[in-house]
């Protein structure tokens, strides 16, 4: 067990409208902060401008590392389709947009995988190819823009099953800009429900390459979004996990009950795992 000085700080996701409550939590450790928005395309078709004013007013003081969830809904960034590619480069541009706005500095987009690739993809002769190659048909210019911007792009599991799938794509780009998200919940529903391995393997499996995880606690069947604790997720196991990396990965309570997030991290404290 690391002594507390040594244990990694946890941060948070929330919308900016939940920050209030949850400010002086961020600021006395400098936790890093991932505002979640900026999801929808309503949103970054419309006015978000002042929404990005006022949080960067609001975040005065605080130093951590500032990060956004990217837009996913409605697209998947594996479309072979050439007018959803033309969408989904729009949205990560827009995307790419608020964080030059904001001043952050990663933005999450959601893994292609699901668990149909996990059993079919070998089937058809370049089938995985193919899909890498709409991926980047879809992100490049993401990608290219985000290296200017100082931006890192993580690719977070959603359906993976297969850890090692969402590494390789990853590697394809060879960017220091694009990098593995895992999220926990995820991880444990596929472990769960359709013979994943078990979530601290996804950590394993990323390696150095993991910079960024989503903290969230689930039973194995659904993607549940509980406090910490109030699941079964072994979280020691995945803590170990991350203690062996030295790519610092931003560590991200991500609950459907923000008012769960300070307890969250509480538990994790208490086992000796985190502040």
């Amino acid at each position: 067990m690391l002594p507390p000085e040594q244990r990694p700080a946890v941060g948070a996701a929330m919308a900016t409208y939940e920050l209030d409550p949850l400010i002086d939590w961020l600021t006395d450790k400098h936790r890093d902060l991932e505002l979640q928005d900026f999801i929808r395309g309503e949103t970054l078709n419309g006015d978000w401008r002042p929404v990005a004013r006022a949080v960067r007013q609001r975040l005065q003081g605080w130093r951590g590392r500032l990060g956004i969830h990217g837009p996913f809904w409605g697209f998947a960034i594996d479309s072979p389709d050439l007018d959803i590619q033309a969408v989904v480069r729009k949205r990560m541009s827009q995307g790419l947009d608020v964080c030059e706005e904001l001043g952050a500095t990663m933005m999450v987009v959601h893994s292609p995988f699901s668990t149909w690739d996990a059993n079919n993809l070998a089937l058809y002769p370049d089938a995985r190819e193919k899909k890498f190659a709409a991926v980047h048909a879809c992100l490049d210019a993401a990608v290219e823009r985000a290296m200017q911007l100082g931006v890192t792009l993580v690719i977070e599991n959603i359906e993976d099953k297969d850890p090692a799938d969402r590494v390789r794509l990853v590697q394809s780009f060879g960017s220091e800009n694009v990098r593995v998200s895992l999220d926990t919940g995820h991880a444990y529903f596929a472990y769960g429900s359709t013979g994943a391995p078990p979530v601290d393997y996804y950590v394993k499996a990323a390696g150095n390459l993991l910079g960024h995880v989503h903290l969230q606690d689930a039973d194995g069947y659904a993607d549940r979004h509980w406090a910490l604790g109030d699941g079964t997720i072994q979280w020691a196991s995945i803590f170990r996990a991350l203690a062996a990396l030295e790519s610092s990965p931003r560590l991200i309570i991500e609950l459907r009950d923000k008012g769960g997030i300070i307890r969250s991290a509480e538990y994790l404290a208490g086992l000796g795992l985190a502040r």
